[in-house]
């Protein structure tokens, strides 16, 4: 047998001998089943365990594991799998794989080095396609099963409440002419039909609508949907005042006096795509390089961000009565550049995981939710965050105490709560815990996936009116891609 054996060696701290028995290892994760779930990112989670069957809460230490992969393209040749070990620090490890052609017969290894005995040992069952494969699943019903997604979703069915019978052939002019703002307003008019994708967008600033498209595009290629129609707005604020006409409108930020359907933001949303790929920070990346210790991360607040909110000033007022308590500073001034001088000069961005040097994290309110919330949560660090009117699509099931520390809008309790995570360090190394555990049950790549999916199913049975493509759409190509789909049931010769 020839293999393609990967070892990634990830430099970690090192902690007391710990025992770990293999046999326990608590697998989990997408990539358990990759012949089912499609993604340019599979992933599997390793809790490990010790002989007297504790979970491990730290790093097992350095260079604890190894991964080899194996499985032959259509033409025979060798797959070309890119593989990657993250170390969570806390006892978990993520593993990751990519392939970039379609895989059969593929396995996969991970070993446990100091017991030479393989931890989990996965064969496929059927082809293992990559992302830019279009083979949907013609049944959502069973797509939904296979990648394992929740049964309800409350976002879902609050946003929805108020959207039992929509007739767009009444209602779909009203709408373009309500928010024919071109200069404060971008909005794309989506079609479905027939698990393709057409649209027409209206406003001067449409270019997010490629963060629309790319969900859309991935999605059908997954899985066929049944034909929808929507409208999307292209900007941060939501648009649909309570006390307005119910306009159905599909937004990434929602707010508690607006009617806007909320979906996982575009940031989000891409990181989940482009993960192994263009992107270097996604949910999965935060929580394998988090490298400094808790007990040896700075006892401060540390922020970064632009001038969007008065609330961001006001941080940096408090943050100079209090230097002993923070380090935050402006990135850059847009808003505010009249008052350079007081609350500058900007400063230069640092990297998003250095954040984690700093055993607190606050989260403030711009223009509307600040988007890094996830990342964030997935982090090793306690979350501050600002009370806020307005909310992303998860907010919802985020309980303060819980998985974060809420603070006053106005921040006037926010020294008064720094004060007490460092009297109550054990307490807030709990919620930290318990916050990157809701990330990982709520926030990973198949869980995004998931809800628009579930989403977009939703939507649809609401729908009175016959689902046709307009004269004026265009349509959304699938990226040319020569990739075959097979009968799961294609074996080819296994003997590599």
């Amino acid at each position: 047998m020839i293999f393609i054996s990967i070892l990634l060696l990830f430099i970690c701290r090192e902690v007391r001998n710990v025992e770990i028995d293999p046999s326990k290892t608590i697998i989990s994760g997408p990539g358990l089943k990759p012949d089912k779930i499609t993604m340019r990112a599979r992933y599997i989670f390793l809790q490990f365990v010790d002989t007297e069957g504790k979970n491990l809460t730290e790093s097992p230490g350095k260079d604890v594991i190894s991964v080899s992969t194996q499985g032959q393209t259509s033409t025979g040749q060798l797959c070309h799998i890119w593989t990657q070990i993250l170390d969570c620090k806390d006892g978990n490890f993520i593993v990751r794989y990519k392939l970039h052609s379609t895989c059969f017969n593929l396995k996969l290894i991970i070993e446990l080095k100091q017991h030479n005995s393989p931890i989990l040992s996965l064969k496929a069952e059927g082809p293992t396609y990559e992302e830019e494969c279009y083979c949907p699943n013609p049944d959502i019903n069973n797509w939904l099963d296979n990648f394992e997604c929740a049964k309800n979703y409350t976002q879902i069915h609050n946003d929805l409440a108020g959207f039992t019978n929509v007739d767009f052939d009444k209602i779909r002019e009203d709408i373009v002419k309500a928010y024919d703002r071109p200069g404060s307003v971008s909005l794309c008019h989506y079609v479905v039909k027939s698990n393709k994708i057409f649209r027409e967008c209206h406003g001067k600033y449409v270019g997010f609508k490629i963060f629309m498209d790319s969900i859309l595009l991935s999605v059908t290629r997954k899985v066929i949907l049944p034909d929808i129609e929507f409208f999307v707005n292209l900007g941060d604020w939501p648009l649909v005042p309570k006390n307005n006409k119910d306009y159905p409108i599909f937004s990434w930020c929602g707010s508690y006096d607006s009617r806007d359907i909320v979906m996982p933001t575009y940031d989000l949303t891409e990181s989940s795509l482009e993960a192994m790929g263009r992107v270097m920070l996604d949910i999965l990346s935060v929580q394998g390089n988090t490298d400094t210790p808790w007990e040896k991360k700075i006892e401060k607040v540390f922020w970064r961000g632009r001038d969007s909110s008065r609330e961001r000033l006001d941080l940096i007022d408090i943050s100079r009565k209090h230097p002993d308590l923070f380090n935050a500073s402006i990135t850059n001034f847009f808003f505010f550049k009249n008052e350079m001088d007081k609350y500058g000069p900007g400063q230069s961005h640092v990297s998003f995981f250095d954040f984690f040097k700093y055993k607190y994290q606050l989260s403030i309110d711009g223009s509307v939710a600040a988007y890094r919330v996830p990342y964030l949560l997935a982090g090793d660090a306690l979350v501050l965050k600002q009370e806020s009117k307005y909310y992303e699509y998860f907010y919802n099931d985020l309980v303060p105490g819980e998985h974060y520390v809420l603070v006053k809008s106005d921040l006037s309790d926010l020294v008064e709560k720094i004060v007490w995570a460092k009297n109550h360090d054990k307490d807030a190394r709990e919620i930290v815990k318990s916050a990157r555990q809701f990330v990982r049950n709520n926030l990973l790549p198949q869980n995004v996936f998931c809800y628009h999916v579930a989403l977009f199913y939703e939507w649809s049975k609401r729908l009175k009116s016959k689902v046709n493509v307009l004269n004026n759409m265009e349509e959304v190509l699938q990226p040319k891609h020569s990739c075959k789909c097979y009968n799961d049931n294609i074996k080819f010769n296994e003997e590599l």
